[in-house]
């Protein structure tokens, strides 16, 4: 029988492709195996979210040449991030850079790993569940846009089933997954506000659609508070938690459900990244910190006991000692109970690598780094 291996790089996403990817080969008669060298075909589910994971997926490549050398027949197939969820055309810097340095690669664009194979579990009792896929919010630094594409809803009644089957298979916590969970369902509403109808909920429950202006961007509605809803309520659902968040779409709907309901985590991961208004607007994050501080009060009122994480990048273009200072300050008055923190490096293809200059010393961006991390985790005040 022929054997497979999986080699994951990069988030909880990542991992929820690689449990359809063991399906999808599976189907085909594949049997998993550990052990590189036993195995026919070995996946390498990749992420570019920052340059250090591109280098890893390479540095795998290398370390796997000897054993190609051995089993001329092993094939290498590349998946995930580096080539895009539907990019079947290889295309720009990444993918031409990729040709270049493992030209025998195989592509396996995720959109031929579609949400018909079920997922394999690997993560215990944990289900890892995407409700979306992409991202519309092209922050400048981010190279998600460009590499999973525009921001597409898995239908409603499809996750509130996979759910239902992950409980029944013996799940006791439920992942819900995107690169921007609280704008699922944008897309279907957007539809419908130009068709001037309602969305109905698998209950039976209309939704009015209903763009809110902000400033000068509107605010699209989405359905993440009612799927987060359907889903907690769901018997067998013990503990329930969402990733990630983007502040803009949080809205004061999804704060109710998570008081409303015990079983939704009360630690909350919602990336702030600066603390500077005019690096936020650099960013292309849509909202300030005031905005931002505003949002955590508000939770902290409705959910007394909880815990707020966050990410934050330091060192990006044209930041001053004196902006960094306003993130030192954001972090002190929110007390984030943690953080995933990381120093700039442009990304091919985003406007922050095009159009800005990387122009924070490096030395300077580990300065800021150890700094705020030495805040944020208490070993200084």
């Amino acid at each position: 029988m022929l054997k497979y291996c999986i080699k994951t790089f990069g988030c909880a996403q990542n991992i929820a492709d690689s449990e359809r990817i063991s399906s999808f080969y599976e189907s085909r008669g594949y049997e998993e195996t550990m052990d590189d060298t036993q195995a026919d075909t070995i996946v390498i589910n990749t992420c570019v979210i920052r340059g250090r994971a591109e280098e890893k997926v390479y540095g795998l490549v290398r370390n796997l040449e000897p054993l190609r050398e051995k089993k001329p027949d092993l094939s290498i197939v590349i998946t995930g991030c580096l080539i895009g969820a539907a990019s079947r055309e290889p295309s720009g810097k990444m993918m031409k850079a990729l040709r270049k340095r493992v030209p025998y690669a195989q592509l396996l664009p995720l959109d031929e790993v579609g949400f018909e194979y079920a997922p394999k579990r690997t993560q215990g009792k944990i289900a890892y569940i995407p409700i979306s896929n992409g991202c519309n919010n092209f922050c400048a630094y981010c190279i998600v846009p460009f590499s999973r594409g525009k921001e597409r809803s898995r239908p409603f009644d499809d996750v509130v089933q996979e759910v239902t089957e992950a409980i029944a298979s013996g799940c006791e916590e439920i992942v819900l997954l995107g690169q921007n969970v609280n704008s699922y369902g944008a897309d279907f509403l957007q539809e419908k506000i130009k068709e001037g109808d309602f969305y109905t909920l698998p209950n039976g429950e209309k939704v009015k659609p209903v763009m809110v202006k902000h400033l000068n961007r509107h605010r699209i509605p989405t359905l993440f508070p009612q799927l987060l809803e359907y889903v907690a309520t769901i018997s067998g659902v013990k503990k329930l938690s969402f990733l990630s968040s983007n502040p803009w779409d949080f809205s004061d709907e999804l704060i109710a459900v998570m008081a409303h309901h015990k079983n939704i985590d009360r630690r909350l991961h919602l990336p702030v990244q600066a603390g500077s208004n005019t690096v936020l607007k650099a960013m292309n994050r849509w909202y300030t910190r005031e905005e931002y501080m505003a949002l955590v009060k508000r939770i902290r009122a409705a959910i007394p006991e909880i815990k707020i994480t966050t990410d934050i990048i330091v060192g990006f273009p044209g930041e001053t000692d004196e902006q960094f200072e306003d993130t030192m300050d954001l972090a002190r008055k929110v007390k984030f109970a943690g953080a995933y923190i990381a120093w700039y490096s442009p990304r091919p293809g985003t406007s922050a690598a095009v159009k800005m200059h990387d122009n924070v010393p490096f030395a300077e961006k580990k300065r800021r780094f150890k700094q705020i991390d030495d805040l944020v985790f208490g070993r200084i005040a």
